[in-house]
């Protein structure tokens, strides 16, 4: 019997592509698109900043949830599978935050949309990756078309949001959103009309082990890149707005950021292919601080356009490095599993930035000291992956 034919080069683009909807939706709106909608939200329902930064924990905490069930669920159930149903749960939760502004229904909605992003993030970082060995020399740079997907749902989210809410007023969080849940249900079309090999990656056997003492350093430095990235992400729009930014400046910022996102394969495929220890993790979460800082330097829109072009370049390449590391480090079938370890380390650290930071930011009634916090967690998360060895096998 004739083996199947690999997919052509072009091919293997188009499902990486396709896949890279799962965060583009699940990510890049799911979870970001918070960001340009809580000035309205705070403003309508009278948050405080700590109400605020807590959606975003229990986001945080859904995600972590998801992170830990995920390579569970992939075994069972295949790894496109997975992606499927937690693409349609980030989809559902956008519904549902559109139709209520209880702070109950609200939290259980982005718990959801955490949990579904989670698990398809895992299950298609893993099938991403195992899809991109059937071309080495082009692997790295495949695995980042994946993780630029969510640099596409900020981008959407960056066009839509800003506009609808000038064009319907104050209050109008909820008609965003269900405007966001429309165009995130078109975006799964693809991934519902195209099979990709939903058991690529999946074995019958025990996956190999993956010990956590060789890597702690890896894990802590992801740790502290989940606690320091979501202040920028969660208040920089306010930011833009509090120092006079209108539609247009919060388009743009928004924009900037995803446009960024998504150039970073290109922008960093070198570094990556480098990247079995901790130096690509280094290199990039560094650019990833500095443009975290840029903000606490002035307010002109050049330096705020300058360092959402700067964060949002190095932003998910950060994550790009986390799943080449595994990929250089352990063998296919361990690679859920691993992807899912560092995935719950950076899903604590996440639930824990966004509630301390709005608690920081009451006190002080500032803005500014949650990005100070920021950039320095980010700049310490950087110092510490530059002592992380190689591990393992090179496979």
């Amino acid at each position: 019997m004739t083996a199947p034919m690999p997919p052509s080069p072009s091919a293997l683009a188009r499902q990486i592509l396709i896949l890279s909807l799962a965060p583009a939706i699940g990510l890049g709106v799911g979870r970001f698109a918070y960001s340009l909608l809580l000035p309205d939200m705070r403003d309508a329902l009278h948050w405080s900043y700590s109400s605020a930064g807590f959606m975003n924990t229990i986001n945080a905490g859904g995600y972590l949830a998801g992170a830990l069930v995920a390579a569970r669920l992939s075994k069972r159930f295949g790894l496109f599978a997975v992606v499927r149903a937690g693409t349609i749960a980030c989809v559902v939760s956008l519904l549902i935050c559109g139709l209520s502004d209880n702070f109950t229904v609200l939290s259980l909605a982005r718990l959801l949309t955490g949990f579904g992003a989670a698990i398809a993030f895992v299950a298609g970082g893993a099938l991403a990756a195992t899809l991109g060995q059937s071309q080495p020399a082009r692997s790295s740079f495949l695995l980042s078309l994946f993780y630029a997907g969510p640099g596409v749902g900020i981008l959407l989210s960056g066009l839509i949001a800003p506009f609808m809410l000038q064009g319907f007023g104050p209050g109008s969080w909820w008609i965003v959103w269900l405007a966001l849940a429309a165009v995130c249900a078109m975006l799964t079309l693809p991934l519902l009309a195209q099979s990709i090999d939903a058991s690529a990656g999946v074995s019958n056997v025990a996956p190999s082990a993956v010990a956590l003492r060789p890597i702690s350093i890896f894990l802590l430095s992801y740790f502290m890149f989940g606690a320091g990235y979501i202040a920028y992400m969660t208040f920089m729009i306010a930011y833009v707005r509090d120092f006079g930014g209108d539609a247009v400046a919060q388009s743009a910022f928004w924009c900037l950021v995803g446009a960024s996102a998504f150039a970073s394969p290109w922008v960093w495929r070198g570094v990556l292919a480098r990247g079995r220890s901790g130096s690509a993790m280094a290199i990039i979460l560094g650019v990833n601080a500095v443009g975290a800082a840029m903000p606490l330097l002035g307010h002109s829109p050049l330096l705020l356009g300058a360092s959402a072009l700067v964060f949002g370049v190095s932003f998910f390449a950060v994550v790009t490095a986390t799943t080449a590391f595994v990929r250089f480090n352990y063998p296919p079938d361990a690679w859920p599993k691993a992807i899912a370890i560092v995935t719950i380390v950076f899903g604590i650290g996440q639930t824990l930035g966004p509630i301390a930071v709005g608690a920081i930011s009451d006190a002080t009634q500032s803005l500014s000291s949650a990005l100070v916090v920021s950039a320095a967690t980010l700049g310490i998360g950087a110092a510490i992956a530059m002592f992380q060895k190689p591990v393992g096998k090179v496979v």
